[in-house]
């Protein structure tokens, strides 16, 4: 509770204390909070009151009416820690149904809450960026004011739910969502107590207002085919349909999948992964100069250009080097594929960053705890990351174009070619 403190006279002044204020601010905070919550409890419990005021039993007297209060509890918040005591209701009415007693249950503060939804929604999120469970006793108890709810086995127990979680997610319906672009990469995980890596097959798409969002995550074994295959079935009996355009690194499992569930999707290779695999071939004195070749193929302003920018690499590195120009030439056609779809997009086409940018919070997170225990953990885990961060990742350029393309809409380097007959015509004259 605030207290008035009498102003000291000039010879007792002080300098304010930094740490009595910020203290003093918390108070203030809290206490208004605690206030706000009291309110807001009595207005519910008056609400429920008067709505059956006229209810009544054969000697007329009121069949719900105010029965003090219950035992004054601690509830974690955002603001801290508050004491709250809820008000009881004393409801006499008989539900007709169960034959039972009517009982009235806060929409603010129900009977089993130690915790409000955004701190519970924030613990295991803090537990995946890093925080170890014994450290958030020490960690949060001082910023919160309290140190309730924040022992190592009540993080556990919320830990346990991502699974149940993930499971739900990887058996939703799938057919009333439409995915236009899907980005697919295979990415390992170390398990401490298993000798194998956790391969976790992760797929992103496109909906056809141009948001991204999680499609499916799995564990695979070695980005094998059979276990993409497995993958694509399963969204496939779920209600997916086929992909316009599928881009993925140059890994012949998922192409070899995707070819066998969905042939009619065009296929687009991660420039970012082919880079890597042409200085893989190259010795590292001829890396820094052939770094700027593959970049002025996927940068060129048209596909013409890009052809152009692949003759002259050929010709620079083919003769010393023809490994790595093979690794561009055997798969030209489907590094520029992203030329024939709308010259917004093609950011977002060219490599599978979509992916890589969101598992570098896994990847932190495994460092941390040298590697979640089992493979569920570490699927459930993954998940988890990938659903908070989902809420970060903005749309694709031009949304309104990602319903062009599924469509069927032709585009040429990159615009919309509104008569495609008429241009066919006019190049055979």
């Amino acid at each position: 509770m605030l207290t008035v403190v009498p102003e000291p006279a000039d010879g007792d002044r002080r300098l304010p204390d930094s740490s009595s204020s910020s203290s003093l601010i918390d108070e203030i905070v809290r206490e208004g909070a605690r206030r706000m919550l009291a309110e807001a409890l009595k207005a519910e419990v008056d609400a429920y009151i008067a709505a059956f005021a006229d209810e009544r039993d054969a000697a007329g007297r009121r069949l719900v009416v105010r029965n003090g209060s219950h035992q004054a509890r601690e509830i974690l918040t955002a603001a801290g820690a508050i004491e709250v005591t809820a008000p009881r209701i004393n409801d006499k009415r008989i539900d007709p149904d169960t034959g039972e007693r009517r009982r009235f249950s806060s929409a603010i503060l129900p009977p089993w809450a130690r915790k409000t939804p955004r701190i519970t929604e924030v613990l295991p999120l803090l537990y995946l960026h890093g925080l170890s469970s014994s450290d958030f006793v020490p960690a949060l108890g001082q910023f919160l004011g309290s140190t309730a709810g924040l022992s190592a086995p009540v993080i556990t127990k919320l830990t346990e739910q991502w699974a149940a979680e993930q499971r739900t997610f990887a058996a939703r319906d799938l057919g009333g969502v439409d995915y236009v672009y899907q980005w697919a990469d295979g990415i390992h995980v170390n398990i401490r107590l298993a000798e194998h890596k956790l391969c976790l097959l992760v797929m992103i798409g496109v909906r056809a207002d141009g948001r991204k969002e999680l499609i499916a995550l799995s564990d695979g074994y070695r980005e094998s085919t059979e276990s993409w295959a497995d993958l694509l079935r399963d969204c496939k009996r779920r209600g997916m349909r086929a992909p316009v355009l599928a881009v993925g690194d140059g890994a012949l499992g998922f192409w070899g999948a995707l070819g066998e569930v969905f042939p009619q999707a065009r296929a687009q290779r991660c420039w970012f992964h082919k880079i890597g695999n042409v200085l893989s071939a190259l010795p590292k004195p001829a890396q820094p100069g052939a770094k700027k070749a593959p970049a002025q193929i996927w940068n060129a302003e048209d596909k013409t250009h890009a052809l152009a920018a692949v003759t002259a690499f050929e010709a620079a590195y083919g003769a010393k080097y023809g490994k790595a120009v093979a690794k561009i030439i055997d798969d030209v056609e489907e590094l520029l594929a992203f030329y024939d779809y709308p010259a917004e997009h093609w950011i977002h086409l060219r490599t599978t960053n979509p992916i890589e940018s969101t598992f570098a919070t896994v990847r932190h997170r495994t460092k941390v705890t040298k590697g979640p225990g089992s493979r569920a953990a570490g699927l459930a885990m993954a998940f988890k990351l990938i659903e908070s961060a989902q809420a970060r990742w903005r749309a694709v350029n031009a949304p309104h174009l990602v319903a062009l393309v599924r469509a069927g809409a032709t585009f040429v380097n990159g615009l919309l070619v509104e008569r495609p007959d008429d241009q066919a015509s006019s190049a055979a004259a």
